[in-house]
């Protein structure tokens, strides 16, 4: 058994984990601890405070409890929001209290980004113009190019919840480009494990969304590697190379 530890905030589309364990269908298990958000707003400042240590460490002790091997701190915005180097500091801190190898959401984007060998982008952001900036902005640390963005102009993580998938697909549909290689939808909030794939299919190329991604990531750390085509292109290759998918959803190796 492989168990991933999440600590998430608040509660908005934590639901969406159980669902991926059971896309997973194998012996990995995903606890989730639930943060304290102090204000539910999408703002810079909001934002920081929700990504305190202090307050992610909460429930460190629960998740190794029950048997976590790592750590993600599962929020796109409560990452980000600290800068690169910030959130870097971030989850060294978390590691160090967990006793745990710890990375999250924001980071795993950079990797997984690499992992499909990618490098230009489109983000199709739930946030308001400015905090789709500060990812924009992260991403570049990462050696990731936004080339084309949009943002749905939410102003909370329990507004971003209520989204469904046509505005998700919608949100896709502006944000993607002809020179991106993958669009990014990076919000923890938004349910989209269900539908992937329709995504992917919609645009004709790899699409990474958050909580997809935080899964994936924490499975990195613990050195764990799975086949789940139904969770996208990003866990339907046990080799790290971009693939290109054509208009109706069919893979083709370059």
């Amino acid at each position: 058994m492989t168990t991933v530890g999440l600590l998430y905030p608040g509660h908005a589309a934590e639901d969406d984990f159980p669902r991926t364990e059971i896309l997973l269908d194998t012996d990995i298990r995903l606890p989730l601890f639930s943060t304290e958000t102090g204000e539910d707003v999408y703002r810079a400042d909001a934002l920081r405070e929700q990504g305190d240590p202090g307050r992610i460490a909460e429930g460190v002790e629960e998740l190794r409890l029950a048997g976590a091997e790592a750590l993600i701190w599962a929020s796109s915005g409560g990452s980000f929001g600290q800068g690169w180097e910030g959130a870097h500091e971030q989850v060294a801190t978390l590691a160090r209290t967990a006793g745990l190898p710890a990375s999250s959401t924001s980071i795993g984007f950079g990797h997984a980004v690499r992992e499909l060998g990618a490098r230009r982008v489109g983000v199709a952001a739930t946030y308001p113009d400015d905090v789709t900036g500060l990812f924009a902005d992260f991403l570049a640390s990462a050696g990731v190019e936004v080339v084309a963005a949009a943002s749905g102009g939410a102003g909370s993580s329990a507004e971003a919840g209520s989204w469904g998938p046509d505005e998700v697909k919608r949100l896709v549909r502006e944000a993607d480009h002809p020179d991106a290689e993958v669009v990014l939808v990076p919000d923890t909030s938004l349910h989209t494990t269900a539908y992937i794939p329709e995504l992917e299919e919609l645009l004709g190329k790899p699409v990474l969304t958050a909580n997809q991604v935080t899964v994936w990531e924490g499975l990195r750390l613990a050195d764990r590697r799975t086949w789940a085509p139904t969770l996208g292109t990003l866990f339907a290759s046990r080799e790290p190379v971009l693939r290109k998918l054509e208009p109706k959803g069919i893979e083709v190796r370059e």
